[in-house]
């Protein structure tokens, strides 16, 4: 019955990271869901390099497969963190070295290093056995395993002390220097090193312009 977004038209280059902000329920994470394929909008068009995702279904699988996502929630099945950072591949086929490279640019490594059973620590149902910072992280550290050309998060570092995910944003910008970076943030210090913000207000983009100008 409501449009959650209004008239909202953006470009954004390959290889810019961009913030989105705004108060809850000002449209950012249906935006993103649009962006990433996800929604099909009720007007309007994605394109990617001139192309509409939504014309043809090849376009839309590659545009999807091209991406990793780090949602404020992360999804973790019942089994030890390496498997959950190389989610889907099978435990014999993952890359050792890339994982190590992961863990340690999500700043894993010094939690992984005092477990018992290190990286093949079983993470419980969910991950009730690890915290809301060590979930994130292993959310993170997935996506940089995946080594996508796109990547979008969302709130994915919520749960992490000042420091940290000072760190870990400074991690995630050096990981693939030519990735598009996507991300939605309430905390103003996490959007600080974004190329561009986007402020959204009532499902309308009413600011953009670089962090100085933003915040």
């Amino acid at each position: 019955e409501q449009y959650i977004l209004k008239g909202i038209n953006l470009e954004i280059n390959s290889g810019e990271f961009i913030g989105i902000m705004g108060e809850t329920g000002s449209g950012k994470s249906t935006l993103v869901d649009i962006m990433m394929g996800l929604l099909q909008p009720n007007k309007g068009k994605l394109l990617i390099d001139d192309n509409n995702i939504w014309d043809k279904n090849n376009i839309l699988y590659s545009w999807r497969y091209s991406i990793a996502h780090v949602p404020q929630n992360i999804f973790l099945s019942d089994s030890s963190i390496a498997s959950n950072i190389a989610f889907g591949v099978q435990t014999k086929d993952i890359n050792k070295s890339k994982l190590r490279k992961v863990i340690k640019q999500a700043f894993l490594d010094g939690f992984i290093k005092n477990l018992n059973k290190k990286d093949i620590t079983e993470v419980g149902e969910r991950g009730v056995k690890i915290s809301g910072g060590q979930r994130q992280r292993i959310g993170i550290a997935r996506a940089l395993y995946r080594n996508s050309n796109i990547l979008f998060l969302d709130e994915a570092t919520s749960a992490l002390d000042n420091l940290t995910e000072k760190n870990v944003m400074e991690s995630i910008r050096n990981y693939n220097k030519k990735a598009t970076i996507i991300m939605i943030a309430h905390r103003l210090s996490t959007l600080k090193n974004c190329d561009r913000i986007f402020c959204l207000k009532d499902g309308n983009i009413v600011k953009t312009g670089s962090p100085d100008e933003i915040l």
